[in-house]
């Protein structure tokens, strides 16, 4: 797995492409808004994901828009510690985190948004630190970019846009990539209680 190849990953997963709305200031368009129940769906972008339904199954692609919050939000609805890495871009010490050793079967989804984004079955001991993943649970639900620095490729949650860590092309078989995921960016659902992961838009 070389450099192209990931990088050829990161655009077939570059999922969190956005349908915007345009800004339209006119008298219809305003009054359309405000006779309309949920003004916060029709503003923000929209993104497909795949989701849990009542029964525990993965399904969709769905369409739905884009968690969006502002900072003084964010840093509300998390701690200070889940903040400074998911929203903030830190990193958790290596063999610290407590997602690290778990070796339980479930489903880890987004700290901010519960997106789901990883899956037990996908999990490896890469012996660097931090959980990782040969693959993400779906190929729409996580994308990448390239750091400020050129170099590492950064995942991110395609509904949030919350931190979750880096990709590497020095994973095991069949992908050859390892996704090196933040404990602090994710939360973990045993396999037994997915049902509790149901999204409200597929019941």
């Amino acid at each position: 797995m070389n450099r192209r190849t990931l990088l050829k990953w990161a655009g077939l997963t570059a999922l969190g492409s956005l349908v915007g709305f345009g800004c339209d200031n006119s008298h219809e368009s305003q009054a359309l808004l405000s006779n309309t129940a949920d003004k916060d769906s029709l503003m923000k972008p929209m993104v497909k994901v795949k989701v849990f339904n009542s029964k525990g199954e993965l399904v969709g692609p769905i369409e739905e828009p884009k968690v969006v919050k502002t900072d003084a939000q964010w840093r509300a609805q998390l701690d200070k510690n889940t903040y400074n890495i998911a929203r903030a871009k830190g990193t958790e010490p290596s063999f610290c985190g407590n997602l690290y050793d778990n070796h339980l079967d479930g489903v880890y989804t987004c700290v901010c948004c519960r997106l789901p984004l990883f899956s037990s079955n996908s999990k490896f001991d890469s012996g660097t630190g931090w959980p990782s993943f040969f693959q993400p649970i779906c190929k729409e639900n996580v994308y990448t970019h390239i750091d400020a620095d050129g170099e590492r490729h950064e995942i991110l949650c395609t509904r949030c846009d919350c931190h979750l860590g880096h990709v590497f092309d020095d994973g095991p078989p069949p992908t050859s990539l390892r996704f090196c995921v933040n404990s602090a960016s994710m939360v973990f659902t045993r396999s037994d209680a997915l049902k509790s992961l149901a999204d409200p838009a597929v019941g």
